[in-house]
């Protein structure tokens, strides 16, 4: 009981860890990206993809203007995993919907159940290990086909080797996601400092691989 009280008592720490001047120029830097792939780098696509696409680098361009302005604090907000969730999801959605039409469907069904489930683990009472359970699952699935899927389309020559980029973007993406998600559940898998420190540099080379191999690829 004491080990429960222990981990809530983590995850529910203020953050009082003051942002460096760089952390917001990367997370500046990192808005500018987001925001241009949303106006330009998606030109093309079909529906679907674009829609997901938008979604994904939209919440990107917020969750780094609400970093910018309020500073690390934003994330003691309860909503910060199930945003932090919005992200891989539209973004593999969009990819598997490009490249692997026979699993459009079902992996839209994976997208939206995953969701749900995670918002609904973090908004009602759910047992002891259930919401990290939910979280590892629906994270680690988006994070390995944003990893995998455009290495292997690279590898087979389906499109541009610079393509892999964006499974590099996937890498950063999921552990990134995991380590936040891990923090505000009580059982971090990285010190909290150390998490808050990476965070800016995680999501500025993410989304710089995202925009290099979606332009690119």
């Amino acid at each position: 009981m004491l080990l429960a009280v222990r981990r809530q008592a983590v995850g529910l720490q203020k953050t009082t860890m003051k942002m460096s001047p760089l952390a917001r120029v990367l997370l500046l830097l990192t808005g500018i990206f987001a925001a241009y792939q949303i106006s330009t780098g998606i030109d093309g696509f079909s529906t679907i993809p674009i829609i997901a696409y938008t979604i994904s680098f939209g919440v990107l361009l917020v969750a780094g203007i609400l970093l910018i302005i309020w500073g690390f604090e934003v994330l003691d907000s309860p909503a910060v995993v199930i945003v932090s969730t919005i992200i891989p999801l539209s973004l593999a959605t969009g990819l598997v919907w490009q490249h692997l039409a026979s699993l459009r469907t079902p992996y839209l069904i994976f997208a939206i159940v995953g969701f749900l489930a995670v918002t609904l683990t973090r908004v009602r009472p759910a047992p002891d290990k259930t919401p990290t359970f939910v979280i590892a699952i629906v994270h680690g699935i988006a994070g390995m086909t944003i990893f995998l899927l455009p290495i292997v389309l690279s590898i087979q020559e389906v499109t541009n080797p610079l393509f892999s980029l964006v499974g590099v973007g996937g890498a950063l993406i999921g552990l990134g996601g995991l380590a936040l998600s891990f923090l505000k559940a009580g059982r971090p898998i990285l010190s909290k400092d150390f998490i808050l420190k990476i965070l800016p540099v995680i999501l500025f080379l993410m989304t710089l691989c995202f925009v290099v191999g979606f332009g690119y690829g």
